[in-house]
């Protein structure tokens, strides 16, 4: 790629030259010698593509930065000498065939001639530097980007595991109140967390569909169910389309789970909760309501933290100012947690 790009360049370099010495030939009405003109200016520039190429190589290997000043300076010092008496010898041996300068050459010809190639030498260095330290911000840049990759990623998957053993904890405490109660229902209970678990497990990705997190959500309550009985009404609301939209694994259960654990359980007084997902323009809208016994004059709700707290984390790490998880009274009494998050589809919506 280098040695085609010098190619380029001294062959461009060399046209326009010729162009410019024919029409000044032309302007004093000199008979221009294309042929000879042609010859001279091949060997002129041509010649330069291998001292090219080796200055690009030398930037690289040895660039003149911090830590390495002495040697890249000695060694490109070094260089430009090379440069200069390889072209000396060039001009010797073929300077007077191709009319570089008049004859006998002088000495201060041969100093015009060794100052011109070596702001050559020195210009090509510059060159050769200035994409060096180019392309060391790129991949300081890439690596700094990858590390703050790595770095979410781990973040994310902190929060999610904290999530899970909450949700485990939960589960098993609400069991625990069937055992003396209703064995029978302890054991499906149990027997249906333990499916539940071994599908967050098997939950690789950091997102599922949507439809697959409903369907978690569905388990779950059926646990609960087990525990509330007919004090547990569920109503689902789901626009079809937004089913295949991508969320993060876990979402949607802690809203559930704070519905009923802490609007629903403390009263004795049957209640519902209310399950809705709708689209709105590219945002994808998470409901969850219930009629139970609502917030606090401060407007939280007692006993509700790290599931939510989480979960609004996550959102914020993954979406930022795109997505927005709020708590508010219902007119009628009880709670709405309203999860919005950006309408994605396909594989990898979120970012990994």
């Amino acid at each position: 790629m280098l040695w085609a790009a010098a190619f380029l360049w001294w062959t461009l370099s060399g046209l326009t030259n010729l162009v410019n010495l024919s029409y000044a030939a032309a302007a004093r009405g000199v008979r221009f010698d294309w042929a000879h003109q042609l010859a001279s200016q091949a060997v002129g520039d041509y010649t330069w593509v291998p001292l090219t190429v080796g200055t690009f190589w030398l930037a690289r290997r040895a660039p003149i930065e911090p830590g390495n000043l002495a040697r890249g300076l000695w060694l490109h010092a070094a260089a430009g000498l090379v440069v200069v008496l390889s072209r000396a010898i060039l001009i010797f041996h073929a300077g007077a065939w191709l009319g570089w300068f008049p004859e006998p050459a002088s000495f201060g010809t041969a100093l015009v001639y060794a100052g011109n190639n070596l702001f050559k030498f020195s210009m090509f260095v510059g060159v050769a530097h200035a994409l060096h330290y180019a392309r060391r911000s790129r991949e300081r840049e890439l690596a700094a980007s990858r590390l703050e990759g790595l770095l979410a990623r781990a973040e994310l998957d902190a929060l999610r595991a904290r999530l899970q053993p909450h949700f485990l904890f939960n589960a098993l405490s609400a069991l625990s109140e069937l055992v003396h109660r209703d064995a029978d229902s302890a054991e499906q209970g149990i027997l249906r967390l333990g499916a539940l678990l071994r599908r967050t497990l098997d939950a690789a990705e950091p997102e599922v569909a949507l439809d697959d997190e409903l369907t978690f959500v569905s388990h779950y309550l059926e646990i609960e169910r087990l525990r509330l009985g007919p004090r547990l009404d569920v109503a689902w609301d789901i626009e079809e389309p937004v089913r295949r939209a991508r969320v993060p694994h876990l979402v949607l259960q802690p809203l559930v789970e704070n519905a009923v654990r802490h609007g629903l359980a403390p009263r004795t007084a049957p209640g519902r909760v209310r399950i809705a997902a709708r689209a709105e323009a590219d945002q994808l809208i998470l409901e969850v309501d219930d009629d139970g016994v609502g917030l606090d004059a401060a407007g939280a709700r007692g006993g509700a933290g790290l599931g939510l707290a989480s979960t609004r984390d996550r959102l914020f790490r993954l979406y930022g100012s795109r997505q927005r998880l709020a708590l508010s009274k219902l007119p009628g009494g009880g709670t709405r947690a309203v999860a919005s998050l950006p309408l994605l589809y396909g594989p990898q919506a979120v970012p990994a």
